[in-house]
């Protein structure tokens, strides 16, 4: 089969990101193997890439956004049929048995393992995944629209749920890509006023569309929830000056720039509170996935062919999209 594997950690115009050819992966205990019809490109992907996360193996596939059918099952694995379309997460594997595993914070265990790090990805024709960490998907939707709620989703619904935001509350949102778009669209379905803080013309015109209030470098009024999406810790103090008193800021990302020296009166005082975002758990998932079902919300896409990943994962690091990039197989 063919897959992208990261050769060696740099700079992602340097070419890390090399197309290789691989033996099709054997599903083994409790797992399937899926036909990956369309996989979502993804800024961890990025961080991957260039180095920011250490590679845990080498040559490893990334993609953990990633949209198929089932083609094989490994032994003792029943939960899919042959022919399920299956969606592989960021999520791969927790130990069950730890105090987090077992209190519900799956996502805070220490033996966890993730797809495209830990493991082989969805950048390939075909990925392996554990039955029990892979989500039903519907069949009536194009896998490239389903794709990215599988991480940007994802951890969009985590840190929204991790901000506090309360009903019809004022919620802004710094940065404004994939996973940001997404959980701009759930906080508007639930009643919330957006106000985004984004640099690029592109991101700014998505968020009008989408119905943010406010769109620019500083919300002219005070929040009471804000969600840190840009990798960059500088932004962190801003947001948390611009909550009210009780407001709460959260950190989406897995990689933050270094935060500056915070001052304890402009950006801790009168109990705002800053919170970090880590991972998510399948119930995080299973919720997102209920209320994408039912709500007016749809990932705005831009589809790229499976043999363009590595421009496009450099059209990610210089901010030349908007929305979610998504890979489709077959094209």
């Amino acid at each position: 089969m063919h897959a992208w594997a990261v050769d060696h950690p740099g700079p992602v115009d340097d070419g890390p990101l090399q197309r290789v050819r691989r033996t099709v992966p054997e599903p083994g205990a409790g797992e399937v193997l899926v036909k990956v019809e369309a996989c979502g490109i993804c800024r961890t992907d990025l961080h991957l890439t260039e180095g920011d996360l250490a590679p845990k193996r080498p040559g490893v596939v990334p993609g953990h956004q990633a949209v198929g059918q089932v083609v094989e099952r490994g032994t003792a694995a029943e939960r899919f049929a042959i022919g399920d379309r299956v969606g592989i997460a960021w999520l791969r594997s927790t130990c069950g048995v730890c105090e987090f595993c077992r209190q519900g914070s799956e996502n805070l265990c220490p033996r966890s393992t993730y797809t495209g790090w830990d493991a082989d990805g969805g950048f390939a024709e075909y990925a392996v995944v554990p039955e029990d960490y892979a989500y039903v998907m519907p069949t009536d939707r194009p896998a490239a629209e389903l794709a990215p709620w599988l991480c940007a989703g994802i951890i969009g619904y985590r840190s929204l749920l991790r901000a506090n935001l309360p009903p019809g509350g004022r919620l802004g949102i710094y940065g404004f890509g994939s996973s940001a778009h997404l959980t701009a669209q759930l906080a508007l379905a639930q009643g919330a006023e957006l106000f985004v803080v984004t640099r690029g013309e592109r991101n700014q015109a998505l968020a009008r569309e989408l119905g943010a209030a406010f769109v620019g470098d500083r919300p002219p009024v005070p929040l009471d929830s804000a969600i840190v999406f840009a990798p960059a810790g500088d932004v962190v103090p801003a947001a948390l000056e611009a909550l009210k008193p009780g407001g709460t800021v959260a950190v989406a990302g897995i990689y933050l720039s270094d935060v500056p020296v915070l001052n304890y009166e402009r950006h801790l005082f009168h109990e705002r509170d800053l919170r970090s975002v880590t991972s998510n758990t399948r119930r995080d998932g299973e919720e997102l996935f209920g209320l994408v079902a039912r709500l007016p919300v749809a990932a705005h896409t831009t589809v790229v062919p499976f043999g363009a990943v590595d421009r496009a994962l450099s059209d990610v690091a210089h901010g030349r999209a908007s929305g979610s990039l998504v890979a489709v197989l077959g094209s």
